[in-house]
């Protein structure tokens, strides 16, 4: 205890890194306050029977990446995804197109472009996304909510069509919150506005829990603690993905500089199991919630009644089999072997029993794919274990956390966070953040 408060202190000590967390810490206030504006127009206290609709279900998930803005007919109703179903596309599009792939490989410019066109296309799937969005608020709600219609004398239409326009402001808004926390806070933006949302859910599932666990027959006070000890486990597993590392022995050869001689050093590269950290998960999850935009976000409605069910057999399949791709794909988009065979060359660094360029490329691109596939599994078993979790007894609303999106997003982005306060504080010759050395994380390499 007397180590964590000596830790925070020195946070506090550190001009730079007390700014920034300031600076963070409101940002996320502005975006939690804005997830219970409800949009102009709409009664708010006739909003039960739409918050309860979103309450479970592949809805439910939705509803949570938002902070439950969805659920509230919030300015912030579409939250991130839609910017981040923009990213999917892009970044596939970086893959097959030629035009994207030259754009990948100009440096700061070519990301400037991109991420603009990123933009554009956010744009352009909220113009989507909003219309189905303000369908399924019109289907859940009574029409006595609609104010802007009954009493200003609004045609449905206009009504729609000014919401769209304000809940296309409220996205880009979001992701502007995340770019500036990117840029002048601590952590990924887009990555911990998700996570406040999952938070900010977490405690009144786990009273859910143990209210009906207590009074209810349904396993008592034995399965409570059985459940909670099962959860910690899957806790740890999730903090062990995200941490594993291979290393890679890199040998570098003497070398004299003036009158001093250096060489002989034996280094490692950490080559980490699962390099492309939570966004797999973000990004399968993305394209599943895809087919509600064509239901009008009701679950029980044409492919998302076959693809809603995330307790089904077909819905898991799907899910486990695009996080493993999508796995393979974030990292060959995030480790470039030709940049490190490159990087060791230059260094006067080879592999033992490798011989430099190509082969050396071929290696670490050998051991990448060895070492992926294990992690890409193991990624796609927690993600599923939510399913498995509501099978066996536990109430839908904790067993998101048993696994899954919410609790792999809140272990990742949380190992980020604190990976860059450590760095902080290490920079400044103040200890880290664990006793027992650095604290691992997706940005280790």
């Amino acid at each position: 205890m007397k180590k964590f408060i000596e830790t925070i202190k020195n946070i506090f000590k550190i001009e730079e890194l007390r700014k920034r967390l300031v600076y963070t810490l409101l940002l996320i206030l502005v975006y939690r306050f804005g997830c219970f504006v409800v949009l102009p127009g709409i009664d708010a206290s006739m909003l039960a029977n739409l918050q309860s609709n979103t309450q479970e279900g592949l809805v439910g998930l939705l509803n949570m990446f938002s902070g439950g803005a969805f659920g509230n007919a919030s300015i912030f109703a579409l939250g991130v995804m839609p910017y981040i179903s923009a990213s999917i596309v892009i970044q596939l599009l970086g893959v097959f197109v030629p035009y994207f792939r030259k754009l990948q490989m100009e440096g700061e410019s070519g990301r400037k472009k991109m991420n603009q066109m990123t933009r554009w296309l956010t744009i352009i799937i909220i113009c989507i996304q909003g219309p189905a969005y303000m369908a399924a608020v019109h289907n859940q709600i009574p029409s006595a909510a609609f104010v802007a219609v009954n009493q200003l004398g609004w045609s449905n239409f206009m009504f729609n069509i000014v919401s769209t326009i304000i809940l296309m402001a409220g996205s880009m808004f979001v992701m502007w919150l995340g770019e500036r926390i990117t840029d002048r806070g601590i952590g990924n933006g887009i990555s911990l506005i998700i996570m406040i949302g999952i938070v900010a859910r977490l405690p009144y599932a786990l009273l859910a829990e143990v209210q009906e666990k207590l009074s209810t027959n349904n396993g008592g006070l034995l399965l409570l603690i059985v459940e909670l000890v099962l959860w910690f486990f899957v806790v740890v597993a999730a903090i062990a993905l995200v941490q594993a590392v291979r290393r890679v022995p890199v040998q570098y050869a003497k070398r004299v500089i003036g009158n001093r001689q250096y060489g002989g050093v034996r280094q490692y590269i950490p080559l980490k199991i699962n390099a492309a950290g939570v966004m797999p998960i973000i990004f399968a999850q993305a394209l599943m919630l895809f087919p509600l935009i064509f239901s009008r976000w009701d679950a029980t409605r044409g492919l998302a009644a076959t693809l809603g069910n995330y307790r089904g057999f077909w819905y898991n399949l799907i899910f486990f089999i695009l996080i493993v791709v999508f796995t393979y794909f974030y990292t060959a988009v995030t480790v470039n072997p030709t940049m490190m065979s490159e990087s060791m060359k230059r260094d006067g660094g080879f592999i033992p029993g490798v011989k430099p360029g190509k082969k050396t490329v071929e290696y670490l691109d050998g051991i990448m794919s060895k070492v992926t596939l294990p992690g890409s599994i193991f990624l796609g078993i927690i993600a599923i274990l939510p399913a498995i979790a509501t099978i066996l007894g536990v109430s839908n609303a904790f067993a998101s956390f048993y696994g899954g999106t919410s609790l792999l997003i809140l272990v990742g982005v949380v190992l980020d966070t604190l990976q860059q306060v450590e760095s902080y504080l290490l920079m400044r010759h103040y200890d880290g953040l664990m006793k027992t050395g650095r604290l691992s994380g997706r940005s280790g390499m």
